[in-house]
């Protein structure tokens, strides 16, 4: 049987840019679906929370077949929370295809992943998307992408790269956007635009096929030579155990053979490969060998963690590990000592929350765990506040209950030995009315303005703030630009510290007993605060129920009811009509809570309390705890 040729490129953007729904055109139209299969959408986003919140979350394998050539196919994250993900994948491919928006033009996402494709010497190929968009302005975004090349010192080589355009959703690519002109975008009820990935009016992405073998060609031939193999991400099946997945370097991989793991600090050790699985499509099939160049997943090492290489016995030559960017967040992630612990989860012990997150740490390569004073909570870092909720969703699904702090920022020492911090580039599209709010609100944050368009009634502000000012401040902004502004966020790096930062100005509402919410007491409470539960809600002493319209803790009783007598007064008994209360997602509840307080987290309730529940309790400790 011939070899197979061999292609592995990855699919790199900003979020939103149509990565996954690039990657659904190529599997649409390389025949991996029968014909009358019907294909749903994003069909690599196979997490629950990656389709409820139209992210990628995990970088995951396909492969499809064009004439002779393999091309195995990586989608990526677009969000900055998992750049470890990017950073890992980059390094198993021989091209990247970069998406950029035809109206959005390089965003900050878009220089982080480019910058790490240029670090590993690949050629890029641009792909601009969107280019039915009505406000697409294609030449001025093909002029952005070059000055970003320029700018991160791209070589001449890559500086050359071969445009393309298209349209994602109804799987066309073109090398001249007048190819496109005149063809009208079909629609399923004539209100929605109905995806078409397999191609439309005799147009394909067979263009992208063509420039991405001529672009990289097939990999060498290095059959012969000893075995290199890195492993650059993990999964675990619940059969076959943990699985190491990475691109073969060099040399043949077969099933039931003996070999060596180096590990990255030099030492190695002996193990056997129980089977080898390459990609067909979206699935993975067993296979007896795979060859160089292949995109490979082995099983049967229980050990094997990312960065180790896979090597013959007689020749163990480990590859240069793997380095990750630090985290720039941390918070503790405690065990839940409320009244009403342990009711609803199934985890809720230190030994439970140590072994979830020790799991996590094998796949999760941006995270860190690391203990603390007490034996109940675990300093957990990740890459920003994405990167963290998402992984405590994924806990409380499972059925673990937890509590957690607030968010803070990973401090580190100059080179003078000065105090610095993280600081974040912001990308803000805004209409003109809502900027100056934003402008005001970003400089109490202490952030600095680097620069500011106009253009058809809409405002893109650029600025540089720590990460600090800019948690809390995405609700905000939301009600302020009345849902009409986009905010994208990337790490731009550490500077010096920029001094204090307002905190959340308004106080808390805080529950004086436990009991059950009444309509009463709610309607006397609402009147001087915004409540966050509904009537007939269990809650306990020292839970927050609201937020005060004062810039102080307010302690009410919202279980009090209304006193039974024969007496009534004209009036007075009327219906009670309750405003409707806020209700928080994860992400919200970790922005809006202070130092002294938690967010309760179980799998069916997220609640925000005090760290100490007592009044009296708080009062003592000399702190507004």
């Amino acid at each position: 049987m011939a070899k197979e040729k061999i292609i592995n490129i990855a699919v790199i953007a900003h979020v939103d840019a149509g990565k996954s729904t690039l990657v659904d055109a190529f599997l649409a139209q390389s025949g991996i679906f029968r014909e009358n299969e019907d294909m749903v959408a994003q069909v690599m986003d196979s997490n629950d929370l990656e389709r409820e919140r139209g992210i990628t979350i995990y970088s995951k394998n396909c492969s499809v077949m064009h004439g002779e050539y393999k091309i195995n196919i990586v989608d990526t994250p677009g969000h900055a929370d998992f750049s470890s993900e990017v950073e890992r994948i980059i390094r198993t491919v021989d091209t990247v295809i970069l998406l950029v928006d035809s109206s959005e033009g390089p965003m900050p996402q878009t220089r982080f992943v480019l910058t790490k494709a240029l670090e590993q010497n690949l050629n890029p190929i641009l792909l601009i998307n969107k280019i039915d968009k009505k406000d697409a302005r294609i030449d001025e975004v093909v002029d952005e992408v070059y000055e970003l090349f320029m700018d991160l010192e791209a070589n001449d080589r890559q500086l050359d790269f071969p445009i393309l355009y298209g349209i994602a959703r109804q799987g066309i690519v073109v090398r001249d956007p007048k190819e496109v002109e005149g063809i009208t975008i079909e629609t399923g009820d004539g209100t929605k635009v109905r995806k078409a990935a397999g191609g439309q009016n005799g147009l394909s992405i067979a263009p992208l096929f063509e420039t991405i073998i001529e672009q990289c060609g097939a990999y060498p031939d290095y059959d012969d030579e000893p075995l290199q193999f890195q492993i650059s991400s993990l999964a675990y099946d619940d059969y076959i155990g943990r699985l190491g997945i990475g691109r073969i370097d060099k040399g043949v991989i077969r099933a039931g053979q003996q070999i060596a793991v180096a590990k990255p600090d030099g030492s190695y050790v002996m193990r056997k490969i129980n089977e080898c699985f390459v990609y067909r499509g979206m699935k993975r099939v067993s296979v007896s060998e795979v060859h160089s160049g292949d995109i490979c997943v082995v099983s049967g090492i229980s050990d094997v963690t990312i960065g180790d290489t896979l090597c013959n016995e007689e020749h163990i030559i480990g590859l240069p590990s793997i380095s990750i960017e630090e985290p720039t967040l941390s918070m503790n992630f405690i065990v839940n000592k409320s009244p009403f612990a342990g009711r609803e989860g199934k985890y809720v012990t230190t030994r439970h929350i140590k072994e979830r997150l020790e799991k996590e740490l094998e796949v999760n390569v941006g995270l860190k765990v690391e203990p603390t004073d007490t034996t109940e909570a675990f300093k957990v870092s990740g890459r920003g506040e994405l990167h963290l909720s998402i992984l405590i969703e994924q806990m409380r699904r499972e059925g673990y209950e937890l509590a957690v702090s607030k968010p803070e920022v990973i401090w580190r020492k100059g080179d003078k030995g000065q105090r610095q911090e993280p600081v974040e580039e912001v990308v803000i599209d805004v209409p003109d009315e809502y900027a100056g709010s934003v402008i005001s609100a970003l400089n109490l944050r202490k952030g600095m303005m680097i620069s500011m368009d106009e253009k058809n009634g809409r405002s893109r502000l650029v600025y540089t703030a720590p990460t600090r000012g800019l948690m809390g401040y995405r609700s905000q902004f939301i009600n302020e630009t009345r849902g009409e502004g986009t905010m994208v966020r990337r790490f731009a790096g550490y500077e010096d510290y920029k001094g204090e930062i307002p905190e959340r100005a308004a106080g808390a509402i805080i529950a004086q007993e436990e009991g059950v919410t009444t309509p009463y007491a709610l309607n006397n409470v609402q009147e001087r605060a915004q409540t966050f539960v509904g009537p007939g809600v269990k809650v306990y002493e020292g839970m927050i129920v609201g937020q005060n319209s004062r810039n102080e803790d307010m302690i009410v009783n919202p279980c009090k009811a209304k006193r039974v007598s024969n007496m009534r007064a004209a009036g007075s008994d009327e219906a009670i009509k309750l405003s409707p209360h806020r209700v928080f997602t994860l992400e919200e509840a970790l922005e809006w809570i202070n130092d002294d307080e938690l967010v309760e987290i179980t799998p069916t309730d997220i609640r925000l309390r005090k760290k100490i529940l007592g009044e009296l309790e708080r009062r003592r400790s000399g702190r507004n705890y």
